[in-house]
């Protein structure tokens, strides 16, 4: 909320002062790499689009730091556009682990499991396992005993 507040536009994303941002984001990780990105990224958003953000997954993708994840998030969460589903590493985790799929490039991963979860679902679908391997099955150490669907996971411990 305090960088947004800081940072209302585009074009101040764009006119950042790399060292501040890095402090400012410092406690996200990677916050090198991510300062880069978001200064770029912003940049080509007021240069190739007038400071808005597009609203296609090929505008977003060519964005700096856009890849096909953020593209999905944008594009369904703020556009209700449900172009695909968000592979992160709770949803790629989350998917093995249920069966959902065998594999390991999230390109694949995202291909699997729009065959399987109907079309209008797929953003509430991303987000619903995002949530649920942040708070349930967690990765090292997975609340089985709690979770709703441990009955029907096959790797379920209980």
């Amino acid at each position: 909320p305090a960088l947004f507040a800081k940072y209302k536009t585009a074009a101040d994303f764009a006119s950042a002062d790399p060292h501040v941002l890095e402090q400012e984001i410092h406690s996200t990780g990677f916050f090198r790499n991510k300062t880069k990105s978001i200064i770029g990224m912003a940049q080509a958003l007021v240069e190739r689009h007038g400071g808005e953000v597009p609203d296609t997954m090929e505008q977003l993708v060519e964005l700096p730091g856009v890849g096909r994840k953020t593209a999905n998030v944008v594009l369904g969460t703020w556009f209700r556009k449900n172009e695909g589903v968000v592979v992160d590493t709770h949803v790629q985790r989350l998917a093995t682990l249920l069966g959902l799929t065998r594999e390991t490039d999230p390109v694949k991963i995202e291909r699997d499991l729009m065959a399987v979860v109907p079309r209008d679902k797929w953003t509430w679908f991303s987000h619903t396992l995002i949530l649920h391997g942040r708070s349930v099955c967690i990765a090292r150490r997975p609340k089985c005993e709690i979770c709703a669907v441990n009955r029907l996971c096959p790797s379920s411990r209980v």
